[in-house]
């Protein structure tokens, strides 16, 4: 699985009946199927690119009134869906590296850009629950890669005026970040 593709909709249970549209519409794996904050609803699949491709496009049709945004990321860094999942490995390095953005969607692109940035790794992207709608994105290793990845996650990020804010933090203190 090489690619992720991602929807937001406006409608919960619009958005539920979409991605059972998506997931019959060929042979992609299931994600994500979750509510978010402030009342809505992302899908995100992942399988190969034209497969990705077409379940977002069907997802992006079936219900065209609640559907938000959407996007696929072809060549999907390998630590992005561990990230999102919760079941990463990664611990703690040299530095802290954080990216707050305004939604969900851009979360999880700066998550891959910054992971394809520099040598790091991706220790959790947190999308909207319980953050009013916003998405978080926290990496670790070397203090000049942490920089250079968020540099980088963050100016895709900018780019869609979704930046909120960025931060790294050198030699963070123990349990900071659990």
């Amino acid at each position: 699985m090489n690619a992720i593709g991602m929807i937001e909709y406006r409608s919960i249970a619009k958005g539920v009946e979409a991605t059972d549209a998506m997931l019959k519409s060929g042979s992609v794996r299931l994600i994500q199927c979750i509510t978010l904050c402030p009342g809505k609803h992302i899908a995100m699949v992942a399988g190969d690119v034209s497969a990705v491709n077409t379940a977002v496009e069907t997802g992006k049709n079936y219900s065209p009134g609640t559907y938000i945004s959407s996007f696929v990321i072809a060549n999907v860094h390998e630590d992005v869906i561990p990230a999102l999942v919760g079941t990463t490995t990664a611990t703690m390095h040299d530095a802290l590296g954080i990216i707050e953005t305004a939604d969900a969607s851009n979360a999880i692109l700066a998550g891959d850009a910054a992971a394809k940035a520099a040598n790091i790794e991706l220790l959790e992207i947190r999308l909207a629950r319980g953050m009013g709608g916003k998405g978080i994105v926290y990496l670790c290793g070397e203090l000049s890669a942490v920089r250079s990845s968020v540099e980088k996650g963050a100016r895709i990020v900018a780019e869609a005026g979704m930046l909120i804010a960025t931060s790294v933090i050198a030699a963070p203190s123990p349990g900071l970040y659990v």
